[in-house]
């Protein structure tokens, strides 16, 4: 089954709307929370009055920042560690008097529906101490009064470097040297359901039906805020309307959790808007990078420097994480004997920042790959030659990092097919040199991504299997589908393992901590490596268990004879006993009832680097500042596809999301307050239909070595190389390098009249 473009498993009921999600498990008389958000960016609560809203009828429950524990807790979707340098920063609480950005959370209101619930927050009254607002990472790290953790003086949340050489050295000894300042906007996720969640107790325990990609961490981080042994917490995720990372951190579960408590064990449900989604969950990480790069005469790179300065947010999530992989992405990739880099993560008071598909990469391989391009052109060479002669090719590990490692290289013949599409040589000289108000451009891009987050944290995963009465078997994991089609890749890589077809697995779609083996969720690109090495180890028990069975009802048969393909055990080429009669023997016969089952917990100590990259042609209207994508292709190397049609799909849901944070994606928020302009999905721009060109795919299928069939990372990669290619295609249309992102109107135009292909005083 390895390799076809079997059907997904999920899809007759998700198109026919069968599909539960957690909105429709919602029980009868479920009571609404509703939670109220601060009005000012920075400051603290002075007073809050709750008498009026506890008197409207029908509010069960006001609950404020001082009932609530007051202790801190993490949330980030990162494996806990029992080594305290390896756990996540704890700064929040479920409410909090120290307001840190606009819309932070201070008070809850729990009522009988939804518009009681709205009327009521209304009818609080708070007053706060207002102290200034800073919404920019370096002048945040000049340090505010007061800091806007206490703990952290200078607003700095973490810094890391590394040093690789004499890059100082290097730098002398270059021909050349080439410095730029990029930056990439906040925007947010925009998956389809926002986050959603219900809470009730049952037998003492408090149970949470969320949308969540991590319900294992939920259920930690739950008992982690309430101060409560984690056992005492069940977590159960349904179908889930999208993630793309804001959902791989413990929004409001904790929360929702101790609302419950307080109304006696009564369900609540704690459903929040698309405005409070955009300003009150997760963004990406706005970043800013300062670039320097020496080469010499034949265009190769002597020495590398970064600087980065990621914007933070509030608080911590998955705080300096992000950063830190940026600067992991700057070593790799580009042969340099002499590399520098540093990164600072810093609190702000914005939105928080957390993951977002790419973690850390999208921003990184933005400033990188633009960065590239500028040196090119410095040095009159053509971008793609400048590449191929700068990569590295073949095997290559992280020089501080070991396990991180390229075990299969395919960049060169990703590079190849995508100049053939785009026809890149023909192009660049047709776009030389050209003049007018429409010009056109070719650009390119490339990144590279681990699979997983090992050596830098735990993967671990599990798998539970089961040969059902008929000869089916039943799998249950603790990794989760959150769109992308994993469980029925989980599926084929059962069938596979034991030569059965698909209609023979059954697999549960939903998680419940009681119940599914233990996972870390859904992030990282992680599940068909991490969660499929322990799948295919689990199958390999099972299908041992199954012959060892059929030895004891063949006892005239060498064990070593036997084999289990199409749904038969087979001895000397004939079939001998059939896997359903087996089964039925297994659970029913008076002598030989044994129920063959297998489980696994797996720590998978390993790690290998998916490549790729991305072709543009553009055509840009100078004087409306408007960018028409013509043509554009993703080409990866994702090692074997385990489903060829799944990973053509997630490729083209990442490019759109790669092309709108390149030209249209960006949460812009009030220099004054913090308070976010165009948090809805009117005035925050996605790619439509209309925006969206014929997005072609192609794939360099090569055998990664130690992937569990070959396979390597696709979930999050296709997000990655779009933004930057588009931004060179304007550059080679133009000449104008853009060095922040989306390239909007205003930009653009801006860039054109500060550069003169546009008059300054023309309207």
């Amino acid at each position: 089954m390895i390799g076809k473009s079997v059907p997904r498993v999920d899809a007759y009921e998700k198109v026919t709307g069968r599909a539960k999600f957690t909105e429709d498990l919602i029980p009868q008389g479920c009571l609404t929370a509703k939670i109220l958000h601060a009005s000012i960016g920075n400051g603290i609560v002075t007073s809050i009055d709750t008498k009026d809203a506890e008197a409207l009828e029908g509010v069960v429950k006001v609950v404020t920042f001082k009932d609530v524990p007051d202790h801190c807790y993490p949330t980030p979707g990162h494996p806990w560690s029992v080594e305290p340098a390896h756990q996540d920063v704890a700064d929040r609480n479920l409410l909090t008097g120290r307001v840190r950005y606009y819309g932070d959370d201070i008070a809850a209101v729990i009522a009988e529906d939804e518009i009681t619930a709205s009327r009521a927050l209304k009818l609080i009254r708070v007053e706060y101490e207002e102290y200034p607002v800073e919404i920019h990472p370096r002048k945040s790290m000049q340090g505010s009064n007061p800091p806007i953790h206490f703990d952290k003086k200078d607003n700095v949340l973490a810094r890391s470097n590394y040093m690789v050489g004499d890059v100082e050295k290097g730098m002398k000894e270059s021909e050349t040297i080439i410095r730029g300042t990029y930056k990439t906007p906040i925007v947010q996720h925009c998956h389809i359901e926002n986050p959603i969640s219900y809470a009730y107790m049952e037998k003492g325990r408090i149970v949470v039906v969320t949308s969540t990609q991590i319900p294992h961490i939920v259920r930690r981080v739950i008992g982690q805020a309430l101060g409560i042994p984690w056992g005492r917490v069940r977590v159960i995720k349904p179908y889930i309307g999208g993630g793309f990372g804001n959902k791989q951190d413990v929004l409001y579960e904790p929360l929702n959790a101790f609302l419950t408590t307080q109304v006696g064990g009564r369900p609540v449900k704690l459903d929040i808007s698309r405005e409070e989604t955009f300003c009150n969950t997760r963004t990406r990480h706005s970043v800013e990078f300062d670039l320097a790069a020496g080469v010499d005469k034949e265009g190769r790179l002597l020495a590398k420097d970064m600087h980065s300065y990621s914007n933070q947010g509030a608080y911590a999530s998955h705080g300096h994480a992000i950063a830190a992989n940026g600067l992991t992405s700057w070593r790799l990739q580009y042969a340099c004997p002499n590399i520098r880099g540093e990164a600072y993560t810093v609190y702000t008071n914005t939105p928080v920042a957390g993951a977002m598909r790419g973690y850390g990469i999208p921003q990184v391989c933005f400033a990188i790959e633009c960065f590239m391009d500028d040196v090119a052109n410095a040095i009159h060479m053509d971008p793609l030659e400048f590449r191929r002669k700068n990569l590295i090719r073949g095997y290559y590990e992280d020089i501080y990092l070991k396990p991180i490692a390229a075990n299969s290289n395919g960049i060169f013949e990703c590079l190849k097919k995508g100049a053939d599409y785009i026809h890149w040589d023909e192009k660049r000289k047709k776009y030389a040199s050209q003049s007018g108000i429409v010009r056109r451009g070719v650009g390119m891009a490339l990144f590279s991504y681990k699979t997983g987050v090992w050596p830098i944290s735990l993967e671990i995963s599990g798998a539970r299997l089961s040969l059902n009465q008929d000869g089916s078997v039943q799998v249950i994991l603790g990794a989760t589908e959150i769109g992308q089609g994993a469980d029925t890749v989980f599926s084929q890589m059962v069938a596979e393992t034991l030569q059965t077809d698909m209609e023979h697995v059954h697999i549960m779609s939903t998680q419940d901590t009681d119940i599914s083996p233990f996972d870390t969720g859904a992030y990282a690109s992680r599940q068909t490596f991490v969660t499929g090495t322990a799948v295919r180890h689990c199958a390999e028990i099972l299908r041992d268990k199954i012959l060892v069975y059929a030895k004891k009802l063949l006892p005239d048969i060498d064990t070593t004879e036997l084999e289990l393909r199409d749904n038969w055990i087979w001895a000397g080429g004939e079939r001998a006993i059939s896997l359903s009669a087996l089964a039925e023997e297994s659970y029913y016969s008076l002598t030989n009832s044994s129920v063959l089952t297998a489980e696994v917990s797996e720590q998978v100590k390993r790690n290998t680097i998916a490549t790729g990259c991305c072709f543009a042609e553009v055509e840009v209207d100078i004087k409306l500042g408007k960018i028409k994508i013509l043509h554009i292709i993703n080409v990866h190397d994702s090692g074997k596809l385990i489903n060829p049609q799944l990973a053509e799909m997630q490729v083209q849901g990442g490019m759109s999301m790669g092309m709108g944070y390149g030209i249209s994606e960006q949460l812009i928020l009030d220099e004054k307050t913090g308070r976010p302009l165009n948090g809805n999905l009117l005035d925050y721009k996605m790619m439509t239909m209309l925006d969206t060109p014929e997005i072609k795919v192609d794939f360099v299928e090569l055998n990664d070595p130690i992937g569990p069939y070959g396979n390597k990372a696709l979930g999050e990669p296709p997000a990655i190389p779009c933004a930057p290619a588009i931004r060179n295609a304007v550059l080679n249309a133009t000449g104008i390098a853009f060095n922040e992102n989306p390239l909007t109107p205003q930009k653009l135009i801006d860039g054109f009249r500060k550069h003169g292909l546009i008059a300054a005083d023309s309207r």
